[in-house]
């Protein structure tokens, strides 16, 4: 008999109740230390003053209108990111699947407009993850992502990770855009080098075609810039958004150039939900806290102290552990035994991290996290590879 939510998920048996900043309460009273975030979603931490006051707030004068009028605080926070990034203009979303679905659709509708209708295809790479809807799948392109799902959205074609030799073939007169993540998620914390990104940014400029990144999940602060592009000094045409700018909130968003954006006029796309006042007010008060230097430095201090402790949990335990490896609070260690072992076994030492690809764990925790709770995470990392290593 299929329970009553749609099985769709292997869930750990734990039902947390609530949060403190990097502490996750279990229904039972246990306390977790979160190096998940949400998967990257709870960029503040759990119930932070400043994001249940923008939301209290805002929840007692006004929850929905949609996007027939006028929307003070969608129309502030679009300023504000506008104000701190390469975008033009921004259209807001719910979630980072409605934003790749609008990135895939704005990069052909510029063509169209521009006198290129046969500019369709995106060119996007393995090991990526942009989110589960058709264009999401296809996307991606995995067996895992695609199968039973067919026929896919044409249009996308798929190249090996790091191949510039295949990313060059692959771009021809029907190309509209290269899709990629700076930093894979779900492809197991593959940050894109530098200089790849720069080269991928001189390709698109080379070509005339739109360059659209994918900062569902490294953005928002998560690598200790804002966006995780900014290290490599280039900009997109296109970037989606969500995760960590509703800092736990249902929010997402499409940021671009005008000229990429050209041909959205209304009509060419909207959302109900979009963009709503109570999502909007916690994005700005995500962006209070998010957007400043000095918030930005403590991540790459606490990101420094983090990846050091994990460099010498590796080394106590090499039959468990083969490396670390990422940006930012966005890091990832490479297993030698089931990634999913390992966090199993986190969970009864009272630590919570998320599994990925290529046998990877990833740990996200929330970028406001102190230097003490990394130190006991990593502690409580340590008590679980001792428990492998004597299973």
């Amino acid at each position: 008999m299929i329970p009553s939510i749609l099985p769709t998920y292997n869930r750990a048996p734990l039902s947390f109740v609530k949060g403190e900043g990097a502490w996750l309460i279990e229904a039972d009273g246990r306390r977790f230390l979160d190096l998940g975030a949400g998967i990257a979603v709870n960029a503040l931490g759990h119930a932070h003053p400043a994001l249940v006051a923008a939301l209290t707030e805002q929840a007692g004068k006004l929850w929905h209108t949609s996007n027939l009028y006028q929307i003070p605080a969608q129309q502030e926070l679009a300023d504000r990111l506008v104000e701190a990034t390469f975008a033009d203009t921004v259209f807001f979303t719910n979630s980072g699947t409605e934003s790749c679905e609008l990135a895939i659709k704005m990069a052909r509708k510029h063509f169209f407009d521009a006198g290129q209708p046969e500019r369709t295809d995106i060119v996007a790479f393995e090991g990526s993850f942009h989110g589960r809807s058709s264009a999401g799948i296809a996307a991606a392109g995995s067996e895992k992502m695609t199968k039973g799902f067919g026929p896919l959205l044409p249009g996308f074609k798929h190249l090996p990770w790091g191949d510039h030799d295949a990313l060059h073939a692959a771009i021809d007169d029907d190309t509209a855009a290269i899709l990629i993540e700076p930093v894979q998620g779900e492809g197991g914390i593959r940050p894109l080098p530098d200089q790849c990104l720069k080269g991928l940014r001189d390709l698109c400029d080379e070509r005339g075609i739109l360059l659209i990144l994918d900062e569902v999940q490294c953005g928002v602060g998560r690598t200790g810039r804002l966006f995780a592009h900014e290290w490599a000094g280039i900009t997109p045409d296109i970037m989606m958004v969500a995760k960590g700018i509703g800092g736990g909130f249902p929010l997402g968003a499409v940021l671009a150039t005008e000229s990429a954006a050209a041909g959205m006029g209304a009509g060419t796309h909207g959302s109900t939900y979009g963009g709503n006042p109570l999502g909007c007010a916690v994005g700005c008060a995500v962006m209070d806290h998010v957007a400043t230097p000095e918030f930005l430095a403590e991540v790459n201090r606490k990101a420094g102290f983090m990846r050091q402790r994990l460099e010498g949990l590796v080394a106590a335990h090499p039959d468990i552990f083969t490396g670390v490896r990422g940006l930012g609070l966005m890091l990832g260690l490479t297993c030698k035994v089931a990634n999913t072992d390992v966090v199993k076994a986190g969970y009864d030492t009272l630590v919570a991290t998320v599994p990925a690809a290529d046998n990877v764990i990833r740990l996200l925790p929330p970028l406001t996290i102190t230097e003490g709770e990394i130190a006991e995470a990593v502690t409580r990392l340590d008590a679980a590879a001792t428990t492998l290593e004597t299973a």
